[in-house]
């Protein structure tokens, strides 16, 4: 069973959050969170001001800044983002608000097929 951390809703962290696990971020946090292969989730109530990139990210609390993911962002009902979003697939329920930029990339097995010529 995989291991996942949780960032307590009474928790403030400013500065850089770089994890090798799930995270589920409750409380607050300024500057960067980065976790290549992990999941994300930004629960309801949460506020995060920072650069946000993991494999998966899901929100549904209070995002300012760019979120890239590499495989999917959603944002669900009480989500409240402004940034820019990067992912292969960008979902918006109904209920969330957006404000900023969103692309859809390539996701990485994609970028690696070849035509048989």
């Amino acid at each position: 069973m995989e291991r996942s951390a949780e960032i307590g809703s009474s928790i403030f962290v400013k500065g850089e959050i770089t994890a090798g696990e799930d995270l589920v971020i409750s409380g607050r946090v300024d500057g960067t969170v980065t976790m290549v292969g992990h999941t994300l989730t930004v629960n309801a109530g949460a506020e995060v001001m920072a650069d946000l990139q993991a494999r998966t990210i899901q929100v549904s609390g209070k995002v300012l800044g760019a979120v890239s993911a590499e495989e999917r962002i959603e944002l669900t009902p009480g989500a409240d983002v402004e940034g820019a979003l990067t992912a292969p697939v960008l979902l918006l329920r109904e209920g969330a608000t957006f404000q900023g930029t969103a692309e859809t990339t390539r996701s990485a097995e994609r970028r690696n097929l070849q035509l048989a010529s």
